[in-house]
């Protein structure tokens, strides 16, 4: 791997692949319809291995952009389960499945030889244990169907006889670290533990979720750049399926202070567990999860504690004078 293309490189998993590929040598491509959020990762820009391009992959040409690149890392998309119900759904089309075809026939066009698509552990719906790669697939939300459906397109363009693509689909279950979207829920606790606003607790708090700190998501899916395949779906997780109510406790040992809830009913498309049968990502990548959950939060926290004011409000959320 030489020249790398990241679409979403300006998002939460992205920005740190991004600066893990430079890190290493490798030049790099990033492609995002949104500016970076924040200004620690804009020092990229002064990297000369670094290249950020503004543009749309539903509607802007790929094919300049593109040309070199021996791998592609597809992280863009639309993210978030709740709000892919209703009248939003046209968007998480447009943006998970609609670009990522594009994103597709423009690898085909320039033989890129490998594709690297993000997926997700919402494509396989209500498990209650731990899911392996060859189970059924039954997403029990709208976002949930739009990540199945560009994971099977990209299969689909690697399985053409003449095809020049192969393709690794990571399916992430829950990354959390620095710049996490902040409607996540192990962010939302961070920040009612440091500011003491109430956070919202959806469900009975039973349910229970892999979290994947968000270095080992990258160490998992730069090895799947180098992975001997023409086409694989792997699990990405952290190793442990914790309940929500563990969590919470997590959260308050590390920081040492309790955490204010309001309850709320159960939202439609939340899954009951999360759990990663990481087997083959170990036998194929070499992939073993090394950062527990109480260390990703202490780091996260400690990351939330050094925004400035003016980024906290990228957030929505004035922290200063709060507990710290």
């Amino acid at each position: 791997m030489k020249r790398a293309l990241v679409t979403g490189w300006a998002g939460f998993i992205g920005s740190h692949l991004t600066e893990a590929l430079v890190a290493q040598g490798i030049e790099v491509v990033g492609v995002d319809c949104a500016p970076p959020r924040f200004g620690e990762i804009t020092s990229l820009t002064s990297n000369s291995l670094f290249h950020a391009v503004a543009l749309d992959l539903s509607c802007d040409r790929l094919d300049e952009v593109m040309s070199g690149c021996d791998v592609v890392f597809h992280l863009a998309a639309r993210p978030g389960v709740r709000a892919s119900w209703g009248g939003d759904f046209d968007a998480y089309v447009t943006a998970n499945i609609t670009s990522t075809q594009r994103l597709l026939e423009c690898c085909w066009r320039q033989r890129i030889p490998r594709v690297v698509l993000a997926s997700s552990s919402s494509v396989y719906g209500a498990t209650i244990g731990p899911s392996c790669e060859d189970d059924d697939c039954r997403p029990i939300s709208p976002y949930g169907v739009t990540k199945l459906a560009s994971e099977q397109l990209a299969l689909a363009y690697a399985r053409r006889t003449d095809s020049p693509l192969s393709v690794v689909a990571l399916r992430y279950f829950t990354a959390y670290g620095p710049r996490q979207r902040p409607d996540m829920v192990l962010g939302r606790l961070l920040f009612g533990a440091l500011s003491g606003m109430p956070v919202t607790l959806f469900g009975d708090g039973t349910q229970r979720r892999d979290f994947t700190y968000v270095s080992d998501v990258v160490a998992a899916t730069i090895a799947a750049a180098e992975l001997d395949c023409r086409e694989e779906v792997i699990n990405v997780g952290g190793g442990a399926s914790v309940s929500l109510i563990e969590a919470i406790g997590v959260v308050s040992r590390v920081l040492g202070v309790p955490i204010p809830l309001d309850a709320a009913e159960a939202q439609p498309g939340d899954v009951p567990v999360t759990s990663a049968d990481l087997q083959t990502a170990h036998e194929l990548l070499g992939y073993e999860p090394t950062v527990s959950l109480a260390d990703g939060l202490a780091r996260q926290a400690d990351w939330l504690r050094s925004l400035d004011p003016v980024r906290l409000n990228v957030y929505g959320l004035d922290l200063a004078g709060s507990r710290r």
